[in-house]
């Protein structure tokens, strides 16, 4: 009977890291170890969503993320880059 069996405590779900959290976190630490420069430009968001094999949303999203970190800067038409630490945008 069910009302015989003993609990077994609370499910847990296995926690993955969020896949646009993934790409931010990877691009972040290519910035932090110097691989990526500030004035480097990233490559394009259909780019980004290839080389991660994720959705083209979830790619946009990391840079995103990024951008809120202050880490990358966007010129619209021209591209996303590193963010230059010394001259912090307005």
């Amino acid at each position: 009977m069910i009302e015989d069996a003993e609990p077994t405590g609370v499910l847990t779900m296995p926690t993955a890291e969020a896949p646009y959290r993934r790409i931010a976190n990877d691009i972040a630490a290519k910035i932090k170890s110097g691989e990526l420069k500030p004035g480097d430009k990233l490559p394009s968001t259909r780019e980004l969503a290839e080389t991660y094999e994720v959705h083209m949303n979830t790619a946009s999203r990391a840079l995103s993320l990024l951008h809120d970190r202050d880490l990358i800067t966007g010129q619209p038409g021209r591209g996303t880059y590193v963010a230059d630490p010394t001259h912090p945008t307005p």
